[in-house]
């Protein structure tokens, strides 16, 4: 008795295993047929097979990797005409447009002056540490800048007016560089938010240095006034968290354009270069507003990250809540 339910049993296992076979073989040569049936169309009417490549119809072939058999990415196509006709004028924007800006600003208002001229007494501002991480970072960041502007503007601004020799060699020296130098701006970035990340939060004193612009206006209701700041004044607060977030983006979009083993699909990858250059235009305009500011606009504000140190009367004028802090807790250190 046992032995016959066993054979019953077996005989059914074998009947599946050949239903589940033959439903396979029959899926199998389907597909067979539908893709034969395809490549003779094409072969019969090209502009069919022509119509399919361009919608990103997959077909077959031999090579290995991610998506082998799309010849023509929809997405990835779409992605190069976005980069081509909004991030890259964008770029040349924020290039252009606002440090034009800034110099028209700076010819019609002139520089925030120390309303009461320089103490000569010079107050500690940042270590020695800070001005180095300071200027790593700025280093390494201008550099990619520079170099990133040559990859995305250089084909308009310099590739017509060289030989094919030259333009090798400026684009090829440009990647090289601008791959090397992202490992040290990362690096630089992540310490420079753990080192400073407690100094920037905002307060509700930084609305008014917005409402009055710094006191960097000459003219006008807003001339003379110089609102509270602390340690960070409001402007620089939204530099550093444009820096964290947007330095952010580029960073990650970066690693995955630049690391050829991660193998990512077409689509992923253009979402990185577009992320990396939409990123790059707003920390383009955002260093050059930083610059700008630190330096002509105002008066004796590039010496604290030179020396360390920063004039009593300039601390006073534009980071008063910082030093009646360190004046009061007694932790105020003098240049000898």
């Amino acid at each position: 008795m046992l032995n016959k339910q066993l054979n019953k049993s077996l005989r059914s296992l074998f009947a599946l295993l050949v239903l589940v076979m033959g439903l396979g073989f029959a899926t199998t040569t389907l597909a067979a047929d539908e893709q034969s049936s395809k490549q003779q169309a094409g072969k019969e009417n090209p502009a069919e097979l022509w119509r399919a490549v361009k919608a990103g119809d997959s077909g077959f072939t031999t090579a290995q990797g991610i998506e082998p058999g799309v010849l023509i990415n929809v997405a990835g196509n779409q992605g190069r005409i976005i980069r081509d006709d909004y991030i890259t004028p964008g770029v040349a924007l924020a290039l252009v447009g606002v440090f034009a800006a800034f110099l028209l600003f700076y010819f019609v208002n002139g520089p925030a002056k120390l309303a009461k001229g320089y103490s000569g007494k010079m107050v500690e501002r940042w270590s020695k540490a800070d001005i180095w991480l300071h200027w790593i970072m700025a280093v390494a960041c201008l550099t990619l800048m520079l170099t990133g502007l040559v990859i995305i503007l250089g084909k308009i601004a310099i590739q017509p007016y060289v030989s094919a020799g030259i333009w090798a060699g400026v684009i090829g020296f440009s990647k090289l560089v601008h791959d090397w130098t992202g490992p040290v701006f990362i690096v630089s970035w992540l310490l420079c938010i753990v080192k400073w990340m407690p100094l920037q939060t905002f307060k509700m004193y930084d609305l008014k240095w917005f409402l009055v612009v710094g006191g960097y206006i000459n003219f006008g209701p807003f001339k003379g006034k110089h609102p509270d700041s602390g340690f960070a004044n409001a402007g620089e607060k939204m530099w550093f968290w444009t820096l964290v977030f947007f330095g952010l983006f580029i960073s990650v979009s970066g690693i995955m354009l630049v690391l050829p083993g991660l193998d990512l699909p077409r689509e992923a990858s253009m979402a990185a270069l577009l992320i990396h250059g939409i990123s790059a235009a707003i920390l383009i305009a955002f260093t050059i507003v930083h610059i700008w500011m630190a330096t002509a606009l105002s008066e004796g504000g590039m010496e604290s990250m030179v020396s360390g140190y920063c004039d009593e009367n300039w601390a006073v004028q534009h980071h008063n809540v910082w030093f009646d802090e360190i004046k009061a807790n007694g932790s105020i250190k003098y240049q000898k």
